[in-house]
């Protein structure tokens, strides 16, 4: 029979999940699953293994799965206990915690290293950048904004950057300054700054700023 199901990123409080429709044509077996589920979340690494959101409880085969279920797809690491049915739902307007945050920034976001000593990490402020496209001159930078208090992997930024820059080479793969220099883990990203998201490929050297960049 044909079932829909919610599927989150591991350890992503950012992604909202994304709807599947198992059906046997389409997923005559749950290894085709994995690899469209890979595809469509853009995970830095291939899903293998399909978890039950609240218990950890790992999916055997398409038989496990139930008509409007919730699951979160990891590769090889174990899963990543979040919040992730509640994850984007608003606090309401009125609430002590809610008022606090209309007033004041929502503190520090940790940026775990991407190369070099993992636990490195700085605290950052209400973080907000722009980035650009490795190699399109023709569609604007999109925002990158991290506002709250949240410890978030490189690899799940990289996940992130997949999913807003859509690059026709892939998963952006690495993040660059404008100079072509790759930034190695979120303490080196400044406030304000542009980067180039890039995939695969190598950096192509463009006038990003004087040709994007509305200037005064």
């Amino acid at each position: 029979p044909a079932r829909t199901v919610l599927i989150y990123r591991n350890g992503d409080r950012f992604f909202p999940g994304r709807r599947f429709l198992v059906t046997p044509r389409r997923f005559p077996t749950f290894e085709a699953l994995l690899d469209e589920v890979t595809q469509a979340l853009h995970t830095p690494l291939a899903v293998r293994n399909l978890y039950t959101p609240r218990h950890g409880r790992g999916v055997a085969g398409l038989g496990d799965l139930r008509d409007g279920g919730q699951y979160v797809a990891a590769g090889s690491e174990r899963l990543r206990k979040l919040d992730y049915l509640n994850q984007g739902k608003k606090e309401p307007r009125g609430t002590r915690k809610g008022l606090q945050s209309r007033h004041r920034c929502p503190a520090v976001l940790p940026l775990s290293h991407g190369c070099g000593n993992a636990g490195s990490s700085r605290a950052l402020g209400c973080f907000s950048c722009s980035v650009f496209r490795n190699g399109d001159l023709l569609s604007p930078p999109f925002p990158l904004e991290l506002p709250r208090r949240i410890p978030l992997e490189w690899d799940t930024l990289l996940a992130t950057l997949t999913e807003k820059a859509e690059l026709g080479s892939g998963a952006v793969s690495k993040l660059c300054r404008l100079d072509g220099t790759p930034v190695c883990g979120g303490e080196e990203l400044e406030n304000g700054q542009h980067y180039v998201a890039v995939g695969k490929e190598e950096y192509k050297a463009l006038p990003y700023w004087e040709l994007l960049v509305p200037q005064e």
